[in-house]
């Protein structure tokens, strides 16, 4: 019997992760691992917070697992405290290059490895479907966690594309829910605005906040996460979650087999999802252009 741990904020009730957790037990079943028999996969889910996160990482350490899936930075960055030893497979990670995770892409180096959840081009993309839904938006602010390698990257890749597109862009830095309510209001109080918001852990943590305020104040916004359409966002393009699971469990497989992290290569994502909440649309007066509904994987009426 083998054992794997899964660490992982969202809870075990929240139907993604089930969606997600579904998709990596279905993989390892096709390279032969099947929870029960020969694996064993050791939860622990929905920790909220640092002090949670960590506690839970020095759980599944102590239960001496072969190899750990770890759901973005919040589950990585306590595992790394806890062992530098235990194999690492993280999905939904954005920089784990500049995070420290790796010592590059192609030669992780250590104990860490796994799957990142954008690629900064696909920033740019973002501004465009803002202004393809809402072609009067000629402001976008723009959502991003300052302190981070990835949050500056993505605000620079919408401000290369922006002028070609006849908007500015203004960033807004998330810290607290107070803090994003106030700034998102003063934006919001000129016309012509829109919202985008980048991938990472803190717009994840306040995202039932930022689609409330997006609706209140009337702005057509987008998001790195399908869930936040199905939460009543307007639209979003981006890696599928579901997808990545799936990939990341042929990476537990090759630690399984022998192979060690610092020898897997971090993959960037393969399969990208745009997801459009026409309801959401309606309620804005915007009418989505039918060359983007063709264009979408997931249309909520």
């Amino acid at each position: 019997m083998r054992h794997i741990g899964v660490l992982n904020s969202l809870a075990a009730d929240n139907p993604e992760s089930q969606l997600r957790n579904a998709a990596f037990l279905k993989e390892l079943e096709q390279h032969g691992w099947t929870d029960g028999r020969n694996i064993q996969v050791h939860y622990r889910l929905g920790a909220i917070g640092a002090e949670a996160a960590s506690r839970h990482a020095a759980e599944l350490i102590a239960l001496a697992p072969d190899v750990v899936l770890a759901n973005g930075t919040e589950a990585v960055e306590p595992l790394l405290q806890a062992t530098r030893s235990v194999p690492i497979v993280f999905v939904q990670v954005s920089d784990p290059v500049g995070a420290g995770y790796v010592a590059s892409l192609a030669r992780p180096g250590g104990n860490v490895t796994g799957f990142a959840n954008i690629e900064y081009g696909t920033s740019g993309k973002w501004l465009e479907l803002l202004k393809e839904i809402a072609p009067g938006v000629t402001r976008a602010a723009v959502l991003r966690e300052a302190a981070t390698p990835t949050g500056i990257a993505q605000l620079a890749a919408m401000h290369s594309v922006a002028p070609s597109l006849g908007m500015v862009v203004s960033p807004l830095n998330i810290r607290d829910a107070t803090d994003i309510e106030r700034d998102i209001a003063a934006f919001a109080r000129e016309s012509n605005g829109g919202l985008v918001l980048t991938a990472g852990a803190a717009g994840i943590r306040h995202r039932n906040l930022i689609v409330a305020l997006a609706a209140r104040h009337q702005l057509p916004a987008v998001y790195p996460y399908r869930f936040f359409v199905a939460g009543g966002g307007l639209m979003s393009m981006g890696s599928s979650a579901t997808d990545t699971y799936r990939r990341a469990a042929s990476y537990v497989d090759r630690v399984l087999k022998g192979e060690k992290p610092a020898d897997l290569p971090v993959q960037n994502p393969t399969k990208f999802e745009l997801a459009i909440n026409v309801k959401t649309a309606k309620a804005l007066g915007l009418t989505v252009p039918p060359s983007l509904l063709a264009r979408a994987d997931e249309v909520i009426e």
